[in-house]
């Protein structure tokens, strides 16, 4: 995507010096403002007012839309809406589907260029000239272990090695997880996988690091799918039966599920979809301090109904 973005501003005729990037922290990240803004994010309030004091063309690029807060996307919507764009060409980096109030903004005034998703071989090619490009020296292990806890998330391993160029000095693989703790793009079905074997601490440490890059209602949405596809196990005839109803999916996923039918209770059923909804309720109505403590208490609790 960082690519992507480079050959737009290229395209509009965007000196590289007159981009202003912002890498949008993770949720629960970041400092707080004045306003509705995190401090980090300030710096666009005056390029979307003003744009460039000496008449250039300005650009800015903001990285990791997806963990922008609702007050924050709402902010930068209306100031958008309001800048003059032939001053100031705005891109926004977002993982997943943006929101409807963005993209009715985008559909008036731009446009929209879906990336497909890096594969780990593409990223292991970028991270190798990237090392190459910065004159940084990795220790044997050290570009692998910088894979191992990005993936394919080049933006993130792009602000990795911005701070690694700061250590001037080799890289080795302790340094690399000492700096460096989470993996974005961890599949879910890894949290799942540990709420169904009951084990609470894998469950939560990979809840943390989900957290970090996407919503709470992101995860929400991957425990009612779980949940869905248990209760129809539960009710289904047979498993020819059950694939129809929940309208395929990958063939592991779906024995899985098939073959731990009957392990659960009914009642733990109802209370992990009770637990759901209330779940639901808090992200959605209560504070941000809020969520973490409930969605690890659910989590909790599903480890335990589901053994």
């Amino acid at each position: 995507m960082l690519d992507t973005a480079t050959a737009h501003f290229a395209r509009r005729t965007v000196d590289p010096a007159e981009v202003i990037r912002i890498d949008v922290p993770g949720r629960g990240a970041g400092d707080e403002g004045d306003g509705t803004l995190r401090t980090e994010l300030e710096p666009a309030i005056p390029v979307l007012q003003s744009g460039s004091l000496f008449g250039e063309s300005q650009g800015l690029e903001l990285v990791d839309a997806q963990n922008l807060r609702k007050s924050e996307l709402e902010t930068l919507v209306e100031l958008m809406g309001g800048a003059d764009l032939a001053q100031v060409e705005v891109v926004l980096l977002w993982a997943g589907s943006p929101p409807k109030t963005l993209k009715d903004l985008v559909s008036g005034r731009g446009e929209t260029v879906t990336v497909a998703r890096m594969r780990q071989r593409e990223a292991s090619k970028w991270l190798d000239d990237q090392i190459e490009g910065r004159g940084l020296e990795f220790a044997v292990g050290s570009a692998q272990a910088l894979l191992d806890h990005y993936g394919t998330d080049t933006a993130g391993m792009a602000r990795a090695l911005d701070q690694l160029e700061e250590v001037g000095s080799r890289i080795t693989v302790d340094m690399i997880h000492d700096r460096f703790k989470n993996r974005p793009d961890e599949p879910t079905w890894l949290i799942t996988d540990a709420i169904d074997k009951g084990d609470v601490g894998t469950a939560l440490r990979r809840l943390t690091d989900f957290l970090v890059h996407e919503h709470p209602l992101v995860y929400l949405a991957v425990l009612e799918s779980d949940l869905k596809k248990r209760a129809l196990a539960a009710a289904a005839p047979d498993k020819e039966t059950f694939v129809e109803w929940v309208g395929g999916g990958p063939p592991w996923s779906l024995d899985r599920t098939w073959s731990q039918r009957g392990r659960v209770r009914e009642s733990s059923l109802r209370n992990a979809q009770e637990a759901l909804v209330r779940a639901d309720r808090v992200v959605k109505s209560q504070p941000e301090d809020m969520h973490r403590v409930t969605l690890e208490r659910l989590t909790v609790a599903l480890c335990r109904w589901y053994n």
